[in-house]
């Protein structure tokens, strides 16, 4: 049987479309469904169900995938350490948002930029969760940190850290809800201050709500910036409340610039997820640079 074949089949079947599975192995859609239809002609038995939109593995598929997929991706892991031999770095794709990458994730990984024979060039892009996916699923990008975890098989996700969201403002804000009535609902005082964020949904202050008071925020965005460390300086400045990953306000707690503005006995928190395309973890500077991360995160948490 023809590897080839082989390895359009398992891309196919982790990607769940001819056209995707195309552009990750840099064809076109025809030959790709060529090359499906030919061993699929070997085989005498269907290997997907073609849909509206994208492909079903059958039984038979399912199956062949299992067998193979492993001992495509081991094929894949001796060749890209035999790559790792070439005296030029290999360069890695890495995608997430903006803030916790700069902020956590690239001060961890440039520790693996160096030229021991071991590291690689780096290239970055930020984005949201949606964003970034797409662009994995794509091939644009090696791998990602999201806040949401991919469904279907060609994404294989890691959870690597939780970060803790706290309500915070200027310390004039609390000063001010200090004189409000003692009998008051926490989320009737809050409603009362101006709400500093990244999008005008509110994603930040809704979910905090939601978790925290089992109610919707009353009070709309007075001041939207699409990037939390704008988020925070705006805070900072006095121009309401936000609700913020600690480790991204932490140093401004500490020295008094904002303070929180509620402390529940169970704070929110969100999860980020390490992700690549499933397989893609046989190649060494992946493979490394996950490794890498999810020892750093033990210690952001």
């Amino acid at each position: 049987m023809d590897l080839a074949l082989l390895r359009t089949f398992v891309t196919v079947h982790r990607a769940g479309s001819f056209t995707r599975a195309a552009a990750l192995l840099g064809l076109s859609q025809p030959a790709v469904t060529s090359q499906i239809r030919t061993l699929e002609r070997q085989l005498g038995r269907p290997l997907f169900l073609r849909q509206a939109r994208g492909v079903t593995p059958t039984s038979i598929g399912d199956e062949l995938a299992h067998k193979a997929a492993p001992h495509l991706d081991a094929l894949v892991e001796i060749a890209e350490t035999g790559l790792d031999d070439d005296s030029s770095l290999r360069t890695l794709h890495l995608a997430g948002p903006p803030e916790f990458t700069g902020e956590r994730v690239l001060p961890a990984l440039t520790e693996l930029t160096g030229d021991d024979g071991q590291g690689f060039a780096l290239r970055v892009s930020f984005g949201n969760a949606e964003e970034v996916l797409e662009g994995l699923a794509a091939g644009h990008h090696d791998l990602a940190v999201s806040t949401a975890r991919p469904r279907g098989a060609l994404l294989s996700a890691t959870a690597l850290c939780d970060e803790e969201h706290v309500l915070v403002a200027a310390p004039r804000w609390a000063d001010r809800l200090g004189t409000e009535r003692p009998d008051a609902r926490p989320e009737q005082v809050l409603g009362r201050v101006p709400v500093v964020e990244v999008h005008e949904s509110l994603p930040f202050v809704s979910r905090y709500w939601a978790s925290v008071f089992d109610a919707c925020p009353a009070a709309p965005g007075t001041v939207i910036v699409p990037d939390l460390r704008a988020v925070l300086a705006c805070t900072v400045a006095g121009a309401g409340l936000s609700v913020l990953p600690r480790y991204l306000c932490a140093d401004a707690l500490d020295g008094g610039d904002v303070v929180p503005l509620h402390e529940p006995a169970v704070p929110p928190l969100r999860t980020y997820f390490l992700v690549v395309r499933t397989g893609t973890l046989a190649m060494p500077h992946v493979a490394r640079a996950h490794e890498w991360l999810l020892k750093a995160a033990d210690d952001w948490c």
